[in-house]
């Protein structure tokens, strides 16, 4: 049984759903030539006006839970320049939460940043921090007294993962460095720094700061919520004598543990494993299923990243996301049992486990993949916008609610 309180809920991010997000910094490098995107986000999931039913669907199929992301380039379209409407509209989604029996676990920054902010160096600036801070404070002092809890980044130890799974090869890094220069010449600027294509030795220090400003900005003002960080944790798993997992854990993870020991909360988002040998990360063993986004399906891997988290950062843990893209729901469903299964195990074994958030709700914009992938629990039509839930929604909903009984 799931512990009293616990959240069994969905996660969202707002670039990927909403649409039409175009002050950020993804909805121009999506636009540029040449681009690393294969499609533009374009009208998303037409979530921005279509997030009542979404919170109203979320209910019905049995969540108590729904993670969602607020958007720095709607907020802050310009330095400096706050719009009160667009706050007030994530207001509306706050409230709707409430009406519908959902706590509100509320992200800050899932990798999208304004275009302005990028077009002057991103976190690699020294006075970024402050700048997210100002972000944090304007939406802790508005809406603060809604939320049941807050993270200040998706992933925020995303670069360091993308350079060690060897998904940004030669080829592909010269891709996203001539993009990034398109969306710099663009933007009238010398330079164009993007979250998740960081460069970790200008960007992590200022990172890390920003985190800790914004926690202390969201403290300040209204309401008593928790306020964590979100890390990639994947399995590492060592294989042969003399391999290196342990040094992959200590790339994957730099500064970020020690970021996550000091926050409320650490969100643990896992989806499959990495096997390490002597010389470095190993393929899938022959045979291995694999997902629809081309890595193991794996999903219990959930157990061992909520067991490191748990030894090493010593905090609250919410799975903040736990998912897969397939086009067979069968999978998914069974992908879900295996990995709740492996999260129980943990907790038996003494993690504090205190929700569980599906990646996601809706087939949505999976950043360079476009809308080719399938993560969500519902069907998105790209031309009506209709939702339509899948079984593995009717079958997630009846575990969480079978769990509050």
């Amino acid at each position: 049984m799931a512990p009293s309180g616990f959240w069994w809920g969905t996660a969202t991010s707002a670039h990927q759903i909403e649409g039409n997000n175009v002050n950020s910094d993804f909805w121009l490098a999506e636009h540029v030539k040449p681009t690393a995107f294969t499609e533009p986000s374009g009208d998303a999931c037409d979530a921005y006006h279509r997030y009542a039913e979404d919170i109203a669907l979320a209910q019905r199929l049995g969540f108590n839970a729904h993670r969602f992301g607020i958007e720095w380039s709607r907020i802050e379209p310009e330095p400096g320049q706050f719009s009160v409407a667009e706050l007030d509209h994530y207001a509306r989604v706050l409230d709707a939460c409430a009406a519908h029996g959902l706590a509100p676990m509320v992200t800050l920054g899932h990798w999208s940043v304004p275009r302005w902010f990028a077009a002057r160096g991103g976190f690699e600036e020294a006075d970024s921090p402050e700048l997210f801070a100002r972000f944090a404070d304007r939406v802790g002092r508005h809406l603060g007294g809604r939320m049941a809890a807050a993270t200040t980044f998706n992933e925020a130890n995303i670069a360091r993962l993308l350079k060690l799974s060897g998904l940004i090869r030669p080829p592909v890094a010269q891709l996203i460095g001539a993009m990034l220069a398109a969306c710099a010449r663009a933007s009238g600027s010398a330079r164009f720094a993007n979250v998740l294509f960081a460069d970790i030795a200008k960007s992590e220090a200022q990172f890390v700061k920003a985190h800790d400003l914004a926690v202390a900005a969201l403290k300040a003002g209204p309401g008593r919520y928790p306020v964590g960080v979100t890390l990639t944790m994947q399995a590492v798993e060592g294989v042969g004598e003399g391999n290196q997992a342990e040094s992959f854990k200590a790339e994957l993870y730099g500064p970020w543990l020690d970021v996550a020991r000091r926050a409320d909360f650490v969100g643990v988002q896992t989806y499959t494993r990495f096997r390490v040998g002597p010389d470095g990360l190993l393929p899938p063993p022959d045979g291995a299923e694999r997902t629809a986004a081309g890595y193991e399906f794996y999903p219990q891997a959930l157990g061992a990243t909520i067991r490191d988290a748990w030894k090493l950062a010593g905090r609250p843990i919410y799975v903040t996301e736990n998912g897969i893209a397939t086009n067979d729901d069968s999978r998914r469903v069974a992908y879900i049992d295996a990995a709740l299964a492996a999260m129980r195990a943990a907790q038996a074994d003494g993690a504090d486990v205190r929700g569980y958030f599906h990646w996601s709700l809706l087939d949505n914009f999976e950043w360079t993949a476009g809308y080719a992938q399938h993560f969500g629990l519902v069907a998105v039509d790209r031309a009506s916008f209709k939702r339509t839930p899948k079984p593995s929604a009717v079958h997630l909903g009846k575990i969480a609610q079978g769990a509050r009984r």
